[in-house]
């Protein structure tokens, strides 16, 4: 077997095989032979037909099953012998085979480009200062006492008013017919939430408990029922119940009730402390962020477009789920397409780069680190460390996580070796790939 390899581009590459016509004739003997002993043709025996009348009934299909058996036995040990691991397989063109002479086809193949040198020091950074304040502590304990709130009738009883939990029966009526799926009954909503329909908010504020209201209503183009887009309708509803909030008072006990403190003050600097851990966060990823761009910027290397797209796909995939859990539509227009394709490229991007940075500087990741990140995820998460080990059991799983490590390691590294100016974080933009004529061009 011959191979010869010619590198198309940075991310392509080419591999013509030629395999020797002794091999060709040894595997066509082999698919006759194997075919003698079931093949069956009227006027011979099984086993008894000759190979001649075996070639000119079945010659087209065991040339085309002894082309594919020599390709598939020969192309993972060509890629072996080049020593080329491809990302995927774009093309595999076959020679004619014939009865005799050599057999050849060429196979393309995406692979990771070269990458001699990242350029990674010497960055200038921006840091946002974030500090937690009275007034977003205030702001928590505020959502605290509502959710530890009492739910009851007003007495005396009164209209509804903005902060009212109400219950309500409805039903949707379009161009005189009333919609099946337009019908709710002992629906509970909470005005002033956005839990409820804008037009039912307004029309049942200074409702009465047991009023009938009747709410017109013009659905937007983008509705996700596509029989109401731009209809008219008219909701009937029936306000069954109000219920107001009783908001508890912010003493020791409350702080005793929503949490293992003895006082409210140390609910307060519990409070205080979780906030300044989460800005803490929210400036490192800003800083993270602006590694990335710059990382790219200074490298703009070629990208495997299999990658990019399989990225692409991953990132609509959770965006969609996301969509889903919020009970939203999720519209994948050109424009969105576009925008997931530029993230996706910048993503790949980076993470070749930071995997070179890995084998450069023989970064590697420890159980040391893997235990570590169970008990930063505990934290995060709430759920115990041998419940998330048992989770990452999963090979996959696993994989991710010592990826998220390495690549906190790596970013560790760069910021190391960056200029850090404490300050707003100026709007960024997705790093655009060289006017090169090929995706990028290797650094260094």
């Amino acid at each position: 077997m011959q191979v010869n390899v010619q590198q198309i581009s940075p991310v392509l590459v080419e591999f013509a095989v030629e395999i020797s016509e002794n091999d060709v004739r040894r595997e066509i003997d082999n698919a006759y032979r194997d075919l003698a002993r079931t093949a069956k043709v009227k006027g011979y025996r099984p086993g008894k037909v000759p190979r001649e009348v075996l070639t000119h009934v079945y010659g087209p299909q065991v040339h085309q099953n002894v082309q594919q058996k020599l390709i598939d036995k020969t192309l993972q040990t060509a890629l072996t012998q080049k020593g080329v691991q491809p990302l995927a397989t774009l093309a595999i063109s076959p020679g004619k085979l014939r009865p005799t002479g050599a057999f050849s086809y060429k196979a393309r193949f995406e692979v990771s480009p070269t990458i001699d040198r990242v350029i990674y020091e010497g960055f200038h950074l921006r840091k946002p200062d974030l500090k937690p304040s009275e007034e977003e502590v205030t702001k928590e304990l505020e959502s605290l006492r509502i959710q530890h709130a009492m739910l009851r009738v007003p007495e005396p009883a009164r209209p509804a008013q903005m902060g009212d939990q109400v219950i309500l029966d409805f039903e949707l009526e379009v161009d005189g017919k009333v919609v099946p799926e337009g019908k709710g009954e002992n629906v509970e909503g909470e005005l002033g939430k956005g839990t409820l329909l804008k037009e039912l908010e307004a029309a049942l504020i200074g409702a009465s408990a047991g009023e009938k209201k009747d709410v017109a209503i013009t659905f937007s183009m983008q509705h996700p029922v596509e029989t109401l887009r731009g209809k008219a309708g008219v909701f009937h509803v029936i306000l069954k119940e109000i219920k107001e909030r009783i908001l508890p008072e912010l003493d020791d006990d409350f702080a005793k009730d929503v949490g293992e403190f003895e006082t409210l003050e140390e609910l307060k600097k519990d409070i205080w402390d979780k906030i300044e851990k989460r800005l803490n966060q929210q400036a490192e990823d800003a800083v993270a962020e602006q590694i990335v761009m710059e990382l790219c910027r200074a490298n703009p290397i070629p990208v495997p477009p299999s990658l990019v797209q399989r990225q692409a796909e991953i990132t609509a995939q959770e965006l969609q789920q996301q969509a889903q859990a919020r009970k939203q539509p999720f519209r994948m227009d050109q424009q969105v397409q576009q925008t997931l394709l530029l993230d996706a490229e910048l993503k790949v991007r980076a993470g070749l780069l930071m995997a070179a940075i890995a084998r450069a500087q023989g970064i590697t990741v420890t159980d040391a680190d893997i235990e570590k990140a169970y008990v930063e995820l505990s934290e995060q998460t709430g759920k115990n460390v041998a419940r998330l080990k048992a989770e990452y059991r999963d090979q996959k799983k696993r994989e991710i996580l010592i990826g998220m490590i390495l690549e906190d390691k790596i970013l560790d590294i760069i910021e190391s070796k960056s200029v850090i100016t404490i300050g707003d974080v100026p709007a960024t933009k997705a790093a655009e790939p060289p006017a090169t004529g090929e995706p990028g061009a290797s650094a260094g």
